[in-house]
């Protein structure tokens, strides 16, 4: 089994009735007891490098974790989100060996064993290169699953010179020899941003897309139950949110989702029970002002995690 690297994040002091989630975080589990869900870390962002974007998306699972951990249970849906919390563990960090596909592997034999227990994996990127690595553990388990990607991109570009990287994860998963990917849905594409092979490729494939300006809650909610398998893989590029919103990504978006939008298809992943699974990529801490895309992205994972409370 690939190695686990513990992290650990400055939280506030303790306070009496001021219990933030870095507090809570696996207070009710015990030794025999399996986690309802993980958290982990992928921090590479090789994928990145190799698909020619900007660098710093492997310092986010730290930078995520800082603001995350500082926040509070939700004060309306209290008593559920802290049990949730309670369950949920914190693996560390997957010791990265900067070979794409060698880490993919790694992370998706990782996956596999919670995908197999019927544990949540939440999965912290890293480049979008992640999101193979958490297709992988569908391949690896045996599982077929559907893919939900929201994102500016398709990511479904062809292989560098033979290797993988941060534009390949989904084409990559939809020939994999396993069949495991059973549809890939795509919402949020920026129409500048997006070839019209790649939105055929999709829909060759059997899959489906929505534009940025076609992507609302009803459009999303409709994608999150046009597919028929007993599986959802849920990825979220954070470079489809708006510039102004999330300067820290590795490609910026100039005419991107905005941030409420993005949050309530958290909440509605997290709700899904067909979701098994949630990934976030693309956070940029090095190109970040005032911690504000680490922010968003962490109040991103407070919000699927509220929607799972409520499952």
């Amino acid at each position: 089994m690939p190695d686990l690297t513990k992290v650990s994040t400055d939280i506030p002091e303790r306070v009496d009735n001021d219990s933030r989630i870095g507090h809570l975080l696996g207070s009710n589990l015990n030794k025999e007891e399996l986690p309802k869900a993980v958290i982990i870390g992928f921090p590479s962002d090789k994928g990145v490098a190799i698909n020619g974007g900007r660098t710093g998306a492997a310092d986010a699972p730290e930078a995520i974790r800082e603001q995350l951990y500082k926040m509070t249970p939700d004060p309306e849906n209290y008593n559920p989100f802290v049990d949730l919390i309670g369950a949920i563990k914190d693996v560390g960090d997957l010791n990265i060996r900067y070979e794409v596909e060698e880490d993919q592997k790694n992370l998706g034999q990782v996956l596999a064993g919670y995908l197999e227990q019927g544990i949540i994996p939440i999965i912290l990127g890293g480049g979008h290169e992640t999101a193979f690595g958490h297709f992988s553990g569908y391949a690896e388990a045996g599982y077929k699953t559907a893919i939900f990607n929201l994102d500016a991109h398709t990511d479904v570009r062809s292989l560098k010179e033979g290797r993988a990287h941060s534009g390949s994860p989904f084409r990559q998963a939809i020939e994999h020899e396993s069949e495991c990917a059973e549809m890939y849905l795509v919402a949020g594409l920026q129409p500048h941003s997006v070839a019209r092979s790649h939105l055929q490729y999709v829909k060759e494939s059997g899959g489906d897309y929505l534009l940025r300006d076609e992507t609302n809650i009803t459009s999303i909610s409709g994608f999150f139950h046009q597919h028929e398998s007993d599986r959802l893989m849920v990825t979220f590029d954070m470079d489809a949110v708006d510039q102004s919103q999330a300067p820290g990504v590795s490609a910026p978006c100039a005419n991107g989702l905005p941030a409420d939008l993005w949050l309530t298809v958290a909440y509605l992943a997290g709700r899904n029970e067909q979701v098994t699974s949630f990934d976030l990529s693309e956070v940029n801490p090095r190109h970040d002002r005032d911690n504000q895309t680490a922010k968003l992205a962490a109040l991103t994972i407070w919000n699927f995690l509220l929607g799972l409370s409520q499952r």
